[in-house]
């Protein structure tokens, strides 16, 4: 079982996400802090912007993905979905609570970095085992 986890796919999988986080989490933390978007609003936008070029790099190069159709879409967007409510909503609380003396500005920037690291963990094993999963 672990080495259907760890391997060349994790490798990819975590190059495009030094891509994806750069375009992404520069989104999230620009709207964030300078244009004073929501935590949520700025998040959330993260995964739309990063989801884009994450269906593309991981279906083709990662996952090399041959096939095309409107479920695989959809089961992507089922997962990125899934994954990105399970990250934030648990972050954000952890954060809260272990940052309870901190002001939230200070709360929500670390829960925002605590959520990329659990959503990317989630989203590994949601791409890998079910949008493009091999048949």
């Amino acid at each position: 079982m672990k080495s259907k986890i760890i391997n060349n796919t994790l490798v990819k999988f975590l190059a495009v996400g030094v891509l994806n986080t750069i375009i992404g989490a520069g989104t999230m933390f620009l709207l964030y802090n300078l244009a004073h978007a929501s935590y949520w609003l700025s998040s959330a936008a993260n995964y739309v912007v990063g989801g884009i070029v994450s269906f593309f790099l991981n279906k083709y190069f990662t996952f090399e993905s041959k096939e095309w159709s409107w479920s695989q879409v959809w089961k992507f967007v089922l997962n990125v979905t899934v994954c990105y409510i399970l990250g934030y909503g648990l972050a954000k609380p952890l954060a809260l609570k272990a940052l309870s003396g901190q002001s939230v500005k200070v709360q929500e920037n670390v829960a925002m970095l605590v959520g990329m690291c659990l959503y990317t963990g989630f989203n590994y094993l949601g791409q890998k085992f079910f949008a493009f999963k091999k048949k």
